[in-house]
């Protein structure tokens, strides 16, 4: 595809979001929310912690390059976030977003609870959730990015998978930096720029909204081969069709590092 193709296409995944349902206006749930902690509040009571939404009082991931321990948890049933351990919820965090299950990385914890990096608005947001009734997993995948020399490494462990040359944000449209992760796997129904699109945990700081969405930046593919190893997306990371393959195969809550 051109590079002067139509800006809704060439935004790619700032995504999601003409691909998902979004939830039609004026729909509320009117039937309670069970928390795993066991209190119940009303669905409309506190924001959903997701791609979707603006998060306010929760606390900030400080060491935003810091290594991610790849402990992941998944909540089986929406879960109460709290700023802080044995406060008042400030969001609940559902199971599942963008037709996946939610799993999302651990950067702190205390007895009974994780704190874990969040997919809402402000980047770099994250919560407390308690460790009860959470299903709890271990990746030793990682992915990195880095932006002035425009290279994706994918990693096993101490193995590399591979490394291979992108294409990342322009200079009007960067691609936000620090510790994200990889939030859903997503399938086009319709023929796109790519067969894959895979969400992450953060984005755009220049854009508020793109093609409808909220301007989740994500992995994707991409036609034309010509716009590797150049700074020309509007925040999205677009990859080679191989890395698009491994990357799909990574767990969800995978620990992806964006560094300059």
């Amino acid at each position: 595809m051109p590079l002067d193709a139509p800006r809704r296409l060439i935004g790619a995944a700032l995504v999601a979001m003409s691909l998902v349902a979004s939830i039609p206006a004026g729909a509320v749930a009117a039937s309670p929310v069970t928390l795993a902690a066991g209190a119940s509040v009303m669905a409309t009571a506190l924001p959903k912690a997701t791609t979707f939404t603006q998060l306010s009082g929760l606390p900030q991931d400080t060491d935003t390059y810091g290594k991610l321990s790849g402990i992941v948890v998944h909540p089986a049933r929406t879960v109460a976030v709290y700023a802080q351990p044995g406060g008042k919820p400030a969001a609940t965090l559902p199971a599942k977003q963008l037709g996946s299950q939610t799993w999302v990385p651990v950067v702190g914890a205390r007895k009974g609870w994780y704190r874990v990096l969040l997919p809402s608005k402000p980047n770099h947001v994250t919560g407390w959730i308690k460790a009860k009734g959470l299903k709890k997993a271990r990746s030793r995948y990682r992915a990195i990015v880095k932006l002035g020399t425009r290279q994706l490494t994918v990693m096993n462990a101490s193995k590399k998978l591979g490394t291979w040359t992108v294409a990342v944000g322009g200079p009007e449209t960067p691609t936000p930096v620090g510790r994200t992760f990889l939030l859903a796997l997503m399938s086009p129904k319709k023929k796109t720029y790519s067969p894959l699109i895979l969400p992450l945990g953060t984005h755009s700081q220049t854009l508020d909204t793109f093609g409808g969405g909220p301007g989740t930046v994500a992995f994707h593919g991409w036609p034309d081969r010509k716009v590797f190893g150049k700074a020309v997306t509007h925040g999205c990371i677009r990859v080679p069709a191989r890395a698009l393959k491994v990357l799909a195969g990574l767990p969800l809550g995978t620990p992806v590092l964006i560094a300059p």
